[in-house]
């Protein structure tokens, strides 16, 4: 039977186990994928620890880890359009994508360029997907600049890269490690911790026009001081303050046609994945923990050999 990486109940890594499980049946809407990589992001271990996303309701065990996967159709369920078996595509998974296989609906599921990488696809659904939708909803002119705190991670790296796409002049906050990387995207690098909205104020002395934050806590509260407009003030990582500091939370399409629009980015070469660690399913916890400690640079993603 096909492998699925799991929880088996709520808690920590202990609750983690790679099983056998059926190949799942496409229903009405739904792809079944023969999965060829998945993103590995923070969410996936949050909703391992009990966490329930708005909307959703508890999970039943044993549950698939996995928020995004790329791989090849292999059937097609009823009534479904627009899809053949063999064709190469991306999106969000009904039920985990670290697996040898996947159900993908298909309102929220793309072809792949043929140029763009599966393993780079894998990470397009939900970091480049998020950081689109957030970029989109400040709809900042060309030549405005953006704040982005965070911006050495998954997120933070496409949100950089998307706005220079637009036009948009870009300070990215995030630690002296990631200078190489903040830089290699055009953004202007300003280094994390403490007292960084002064150095903010420095590198962009006519201000910023907007900020776009990944972090939350008190560095989102620091940089709500630097955006006049706090309409400008959207967040993926301060939900639960946002609103009293005059912001909003990243208002999420979850469509195929902006998968559709992070595809044409990335086959273009305007967005580039950065994929900086790259595991086989059966290592699939290696790769959890690696996300899990929060220092990782860019995209982790798992492979499933075929």
């Amino acid at each position: 039977m096909p492998k699925a990486y799991v929880f088996t109940r709520y808690g920590g890594p202990e609750t983690e186990e790679l099983v056998e499980l059926e190949r799942p049946v496409p229903g009405p809407g739904q792809l079944l994928v023969a999965v060829r990589a998945a993103g590995v992001n923070p969410v996936d271990w949050k909703l391992r620890t009990g966490y329930v996303r708005p909307g959703e309701s508890a999970r039943e065990f044993p549950a698939v880890f996995g928020s995004e996967a790329a791989g090849v159709v292999e059937e097609v369920g009823p009534d479904v359009t627009g899809f053949a078996v063999g064709d190469e595509v991306f999106g969000n998974p009904v039920a985990g994508g670290y697996a040898e296989y996947a159900l993908l609906p298909v309102a929220i599921t793309a072809h792949k360029p043929a140029s763009v990488p599966f393993t780079d696809a894998a990470t397009l659904p939900v970091a480049a997907a998020t950081a689109y939708d957030g970029v989109r909803q400040l709809d900042l002119p060309a030549g405005a600049t953006l704040l982005v705190t965070g911006a050495g991670g998954g997120v933070g790296v496409a949100a950089a890269q998307i706005a220079r796409a637009f036009g948009v002049r870009v300070v990215g906050v995030a630690s002296t490690g990631k200078k190489d990387l903040v830089e290699s995207f055009g953004a202007v690098h300003v280094p994390s911790g403490p007292g960084f909205p002064e150095r903010v104020r420095a590198a962009a002395p006519d201000g910023v026009d907007a900020v776009y934050d990944l972090v939350g806590g008190d560095v989102l509260r620091a940089a709500a001081e630097l955006v006049p407009d706090r309409t400008k003030l959207i967040t993926a990582g301060g939900k639960d303050i946002v609103a009293g500091l005059g912001g909003a939370p990243v208002a999420r399409a979850r469509n195929a046609a902006v998968l559709e629009e992070v595809a044409r980015l990335a086959a273009d070469g305007r967005l580039r994945a950065h994929v900086t660690a790259t595991f086989p399913l059966d290592r699939a916890a290696e790769a959890l923990r690696t996300v899990e400690a929060g220092h990782a640079t860019g995209k982790t993603v798992i492979e499933v050999a075929r």
